[in-house]
């Protein structure tokens, strides 16, 4: 397989699968001089990992990361920092039950990639489904880790804002509440309302999607580049690229198409700053370069396909069968998917702040 890297000046390669020995991840362009420590990227790591609480897959992966290259001590400080070479991350894999996975070797598990890659490679790993598996998403949660080290001024954050059919009320919505609540949700009624809820799913062996948002405050203008570098493509493309995501949406996104020009332009005014939007229908960004406003992003992620009810399917004789998912599974894949989605727009908005610096030698736009 080829394809395992996103970013171009900020870059990161992720490897490894979901019962193989270890997975992992190679962050390469890291500005040097930044402090960089197992306790900054574990604290990240510690928001995704299983088996934190009955809503998600009781797989229980402590997720511990080591640093293998790219930083070194340094003794005026006694800080660790990035020396500007490959940062190599490493997670072991150390409760893997590939035998829950026995029964269904011969058969394609419908809403998996089961299928496309058996047609594509001919081989495939139906242990957690190896390389398809969400399990690699802990190693793109490490990059963006670091990713947040070279974004000095930016805060990114996301919550769950919508489960099933069940959305938050924004007029609830307090950020500090994100960490309170199993579901990573900025609106506290809504998780209560969402715990009865997806018991019910859960004991029924079904699933549920969901919808989050990420909101990006502090990033200046004049990030991206216009046509084909566009930032709204790139976080488009980053949210696409995680397991299980069927859309993304920008700003007003689809609820765009029924405003009218009114509705949906941004008005701007003369402020002692300089100019300001007096909305953000746009997110952020306006041909593609972010205008200072927060970057405000969704996407949302489809019903968890490992599903303890009878699906039909066809084994690879291809025969008729039924599919049982036995095993470990996220009735919600979803609420995990909160502190990916941070680590995507992370590692884009890095991606995209160097780009910027290097073809204008600024940091932001032009200035009033």
């Amino acid at each position: 397989m080829s394809f395992n890297s996103f970013g171009q000046l900020f870059r990161f390669t992720t490897w490894g699968e979901s019962h193989g020995p270890a997975l992992g991840v190679v962050v390469d362009g890291c500005p040097p001089m930044l402090p960089i420590s197992t306790e900054m990227i574990q604290r990240d790591l510690d928001r995704r990992k299983p088996g934190q609480s009955r809503f998600t897959t009781q797989r229980r992966e402590a997720d511990q990361v080591q640093i293998l290259s790219g930083t070194f001590e340094d003794e005026r400080d006694g800080v660790t920092k990035s020396t500007g070479t490959p940062i190599s991350l490493m997670i072991e894999n150390t409760d893997q039950r590939s035998k829950d996975y026995s029964e269904i070797k011969d058969k394609f598990r419908p809403g998996h990639a089961d299928y496309t890659y058996q047609q594509k490679y001919g081989i495939r790993d139906y242990k957690g489904s190896g390389r398809a598996s969400a399990r690699e998403t802990a190693a793109r949660v490490a990059a963006g880790a670091i990713a947040r080290q070279v974004l000095a001024g930016v805060t990114i954050r996301a919550s769950l804002v919508q489960m099933g059919p069940h959305k938050i009320d924004y007029d609830n919505f307090d950020w500090d509440q994100v960490n309170e609540n199993p579901f990573f949700c900025a609106d506290p009624k809504a998780a209560q309302l969402w715990e009865g809820y997806l018991d019910g799913i859960r004991k029924d062996g079904n699933s549920v999607g969901a919808v989050i948002e990420v909101v990006a405050e502090g990033v200046p203008p004049g990030w991206g580049a216009p046509i084909y570098g566009k930032l709204s493509a790139d976080l488009a493309s980053a949210m696409m690229s995680i397991n299980a995501v069927k859309a993304v949406e920008i700003g007003a996104g689809f609820e765009a198409a029924s405003l009218t020009g009114t509705e949906n332009a941004d008005e701007m005014r003369a402020g002692n700053a300089g100019p300001y939007f007096t909305s953000n229908k746009a997110g952020g960004i306006l041909g593609g370069i972010s205008n200072g406003d927060p970057v405000v992003c969704r996407f949302a992620v489809k019903p968890t396909s490992s599903i303890l009810s009878p699906r039909q399917s066809v084994t690879v004789d291809n025969h008729d069968t039924d599919v049982v998912t036995k095993g470990r599974h996220d009735p919600c894949v979803g609420i995990r998917a909160v502190p990916i989605g941070e680590a995507m727009m992370a590692c884009v908005l890095a991606d995209h702040y160097l780009r910027h610096r290097g073809q204008t030698g600024r940091e932001g736009g032009v200035g009033f």
